[in-house]
């Protein structure tokens, strides 16, 4: 299902997706199937989403970013793709970030460019990810840093 008030571009949408109202989706963007994009979203061109990923409202994932399988991001979490951004100054190629199967990204959480969270890592609602986290990791706080179960 798209919402007849989303913009979407994109003829690579998987089968048993939903997009909602107030999402723009660009031409080259890949999601894959049984995701769920809710309203206010944004998917910019070299962006790859895969199977049973959920990303909840005010979403933006720009250039460069990987989300693979079964993950699930948060509302209004930031992705950001440019270390050093300056207006109308663009790099040669945008760093790549990866969010790896099953990892889950709490509500406002922060993810800088050229990181990669490990799979079933659990981000905390609110944290900053400075560096890499790790497969089956909880990561907290800003900058994140990985809590002990």
């Amino acid at each position: 299902m798209i919402h007849n008030l989303a913009d979407i571009q994109s003829q690579n949408i998987g089968e048993s997706t939903n997009i909602w109202q107030f999402c723009v989706v660009l031409a080259n963007a890949i999601i894959g199937n049984n995701c769920n994009i809710c309203s206010h979203c944004f998917i910019e061109n070299d962006v790859l989403i895969g199977d049973n990923v959920t990303i909840k409202s005010g979403v933006q994932i720009w250039d460069g970013i990987t989300i693979e399988d079964n993950v699930f991001i948060g509302p209004n979490v930031t992705f950001t793709n440019d270390k050093s951004p300056r207006s109308k100054q663009y790099p040669d190629e945008f760093p790549k970030t990866i969010i790896k199967n099953n990892a889950s990204i709490g509500g406002n959480a922060t993810i800088l460019p050229g990181i990669t969270i490990g799979e079933f890592a659990m981000i905390g609602a609110g944290a900053v990810v400075t560096k890499d986290v790790k497969a089956h990791s909880t990561v907290l706080g800003n900058p994140a840093r990985e809590i002990i179960k």
